[in-house]
């Protein structure tokens, strides 16, 4: 990662950056979830009814992208993490960390959590057209890519808002320093 950092960030790129990218994020991760699995409806089916289901499961989904963007940018704002991060990549290669970090977390304690409230002893599977333990796999690799997608948008997000682009965007588009 960098050795000098060649941007500032301020309040409003901070926390502007960690909710956009928190809530791009979400969207990218809840397609892939939602598409390739119906993990939205899942997660709205622990709360709500079936017909209600995936607008709940959208919902919640997205407050808690949000409120995880906002986690990351109080996390990546850290003066020891700025002195490592410096460059578009750097944020790429943090947000995948965190990405990943928060699909442990989300997956060992937050859903287990929700469905242990919700009086759900086990999962309703199989809900993918694939049977048995191989949907079960199918169900945790998606879930395991929805998350690292979540932290790869959010780190490119959160950078572009702070002015750290790709190497070579500066040569096509003007940038203000």
């Amino acid at each position: 990662m960098g050795e000098n950092n060649t941007h500032d960030l301020d309040g409003v790129g901070v926390w502007g950056g960690g909710f956009t990218g928190g809530l791009v994020g979400g969207i990218a991760m809840g397609l892939v979830l939602h598409l390739g699995a119906g993990q939205i409806e899942l997660l709205g089916a622990l709360i709500a009814d079936s017909g209600t289901a995936v607008g709940v499961g959208w919902t919640v989904h997205m407050v808690l992208s949000a409120l995880f963007g906002l986690t990351f940018a109080a996390l990546v704002s850290r003066r020891a993490v700025q002195d490592l991060v410096d460059s578009f990549s750097d944020y790429l290669v943090v947000g995948l960390v965190f990405g990943a970090l928060l699909g442990l977390f989300a997956g060992g304690f937050l859903f287990p959590l929700a469905m242990q409230q919700a009086g759900v002893a086990a999962l309703p599977l199989p809900f993918l057209p694939v049977p048995g333990v191989a949907g079960e796999l199918v169900s945790a690799l998606l879930f395991a890519i929805g998350h690292l997608v979540y932290g790869l948008v959010l780190g490119a997000v959160f950078a572009t808002v702070n002015g750290v682009v790709p190497g070579g965007v500066g040569e096509y588009v003007p940038l203000e320093r």
